[in-house]
């Protein structure tokens, strides 16, 4: 390795570990949100109904803002340093409105508008902290160094997930506004280091890149996205609905909150050995061999005889979702390697936030009370992972095998 090549790889790793603390500290604070939501609620008197409502709103605002933030973050790139403004701006709005949200709340119900108000700001501004900073990677980053770096920068998603349900036992009877101030003030501080890390890849020597064709995917991202969004929902129903049914069928509710992160573990492990695949066989290869595989692990979740069994079939499922999530953020970043990064990975995120709007819908709807869908909720996820999961391996093949022709 040449010694421009080993000081643009320092970088993007010390970028990779940066937007990992990121997404860490963001999803912390989301779930933090989570937690106290429902009591914020009732001081503005909110019913305790509505809370699902507003949940599901936000999911529906990510929908639409992460792809406009993405769109935003590829005009805004090609400025060096204007990026970490436009999402430290953004993210100082955030986190105003993220750490005000108790402190209103606390004054009562005639707070109540202005509570949704800021909800509705801190949704909106929060978008910046998704797609746009994950455009580094693909801006500055090496492209056989995007996955491992995709890796990294998910491993924060993923320690938050298992962290998550421990932390709503151990935050749930406190005063939010401590946990609010900490999390928005460590939040923006976190943010607000994004220029001097857009900054220091910008400045670090470029390894040169084969120019890529502007349409060298064709047809592919639209069927990347709807996939997405299918695996996606695989996921919020196995996990988010299927699994504390699954676990107290052999366990007590107080070891939930040990037993839940085996999926994450599984996640944040899985994704590292992943990513070499992804660097040699691509993006979309992985995501559907994980698919089929995770689709195995929920059945085998869905048949374990004893805890040990459930466990391990949680393990392989998470692991599974982790090689997903990924290599679809390789696959976005190697799909707008044009200069629509931020779009792709932003239609990514959308593809998330819309998953998660359907599982709360069900939710709402108490689909998971009756009788005659506990079916459906139960083999959906089978079914969305091995169905999207051999799609994909289909494109796959099909584009390896029309390289391999064009090379003959």
């Amino acid at each position: 390795m040449s010694t421009t090549e080993a000081t643009s790889s320092t970088s993007a790793s010390s970028t990779g570990v940066y937007l990992a603390v990121l997404q860490l500290v963001f999803t912390l604070g989301w779930t933090t949100y989570v937690i106290y939501l429902p009591k914020l609620c009732a001081e503005v008197g909110i019913a305790p109904s509505a809370v699902i409502l507003i949940l599901m709103l936000d999911q529906a605002i990510f929908t639409i803002t992460d792809t406009a933030m993405g769109i935003a973050a590829d005009r805004i790139a090609p400025f060096v340093g204007k990026l970490g403004v436009f999402v430290g701006v953004l993210t100082a709005i955030s986190c105003a409105a993220f750490v005000a949200l108790p402190f209103v709340a606390g004054t009562g119900p005639a707070a109540q508008v202005w509570f949704i108000a800021l909800i509705l700001i801190w949704v909106v501004t929060s978008s910046a902290l998704r797609a746009p900073p994950l455009t580094l990677l693909g801006k500055y980053g090496a492209r056989p160094a995007i996955p491992f770096l995709s890796a990294l920068a998910m491993l924060g998603y993923g320690l938050a997930g298992a962290v998550s349900p421990y932390l709503g036992v151990v935050l749930r009877n406190h005063d939010p506004r401590l946990p609010f101030v900490i999390s928005g003030v460590v939040l923006l501080i976190t943010t607000l280091a994004l220029s001097k890390v857009e900054r220091n890849l910008a400045q670090a020597p470029r390894v040169a890149k084969a120019p890529v064709p502007a349409k060298s995917l064709g047809q592919v991202p639209m069927f990347f996205i709807a996939s997405m969004v299918i695996l996606s929902l695989g996921y919020q129903l196995h996990f988010s609905i299927n699994s504390t049914p699954f676990f107290l069928r052999f366990a007590k509710p107080e070891e939930l909150q040990w037993l839940m992160p085996v999926f994450w573990i599984g996640f944040n492990i899985a994704m590292f050995p992943a990513s070499v695949v992804v660097k040699h066989r691509g993006g979309l290869i992985v995501m559907g061999a994980a698919g089929l595989l995770g689709a195995l692990a929920v059945l085998g979740a869905e048949m374990a005889g004893n805890l040990n069994m459930l466990i391990a079939a949680q393990f392989i499922a998470g692991a599974a979702w982790g090689c997903m999530l990924m290599a679809a953020v390789s696959a976005a970043l190697a799909i707008g390697e044009t200069g629509a990064e931020g779009k792709v990975v932003g239609l990514v995120f959308s593809a998330l936030a819309l998953a998660t709007f359907a599982r709360m819908a069900a939710v709402a709807g108490g689909l998971q009370k009756l009788p005659e869908y506990a079916p459906l909720l139960q083999w959906a996820p089978v079914a969305c992972w091995s169905v999207a999961g051999a799609g994909l391996l289909v494109i796959a093949a099909s584009r390896m095998q029309r390289s391999m022709a064009r090379q003959v």
